[in-house]
């Protein structure tokens, strides 16, 4: 009996456990795979904000803060954060975005010479920003 008892407790410890543990996984959100191309001359970048996304041109190193909504036209945009070309020779995939631990900061790297920019987005334009870590000669 005292066998049948402590087989008993173990059964549902382990169900309970069991439970638990699909129950924590349904709550975290599915990861994405990005599609991308090494030709594509435009990729789109998550950030950590639902909402927003970065808007690469991968030939020239322009981009766009790109902003969706539920809620209506007043919230959905498309506003640039890089508008000047940083790159004479422009050909698909030169330029690529890095995520990093900071969820308004990215790296951007331009794979041809090794430059690399600090880039910001933000929902308050004079936050934005793309900034110059390396440069060469």
């Amino acid at each position: 009996m005292k066998k049948i008892y402590v087989l008993s407790i173990l059964a549902i410890g382990l169900l309970t456990a069991n439970c638990s543990q699909a129950e924590n996984e349904s709550l975290e959100p599915p990861k994405i795979e990005l599609q991308t191309s090494a030709s594509a001359p435009f990729q789109l970048y998550p950030t950590s904000n639902m909402w927003t996304f970065i808007k690469l041109d991968t030939r020239t190193g322009m981009m766009w803060q790109v902003q969706y909504s539920v809620k209506g036209d007043d919230y959905r945009f498309e506003t640039p954060l890089n508008a000047t070309k940083l790159a004479k020779d422009s050909h698909p995939g030169r330029f690529v975005l890095y995520p990093t631990q900071n969820m308004f900061n990215f790296i951007l790297l331009d794979v041809i010479d090794g430059n690399t920019w600090q880039v910001q987005w933000s929902t308050e334009p004079d936050k934005r920003a793309i900034i110059p870590i390396t440069q060469t000669i």
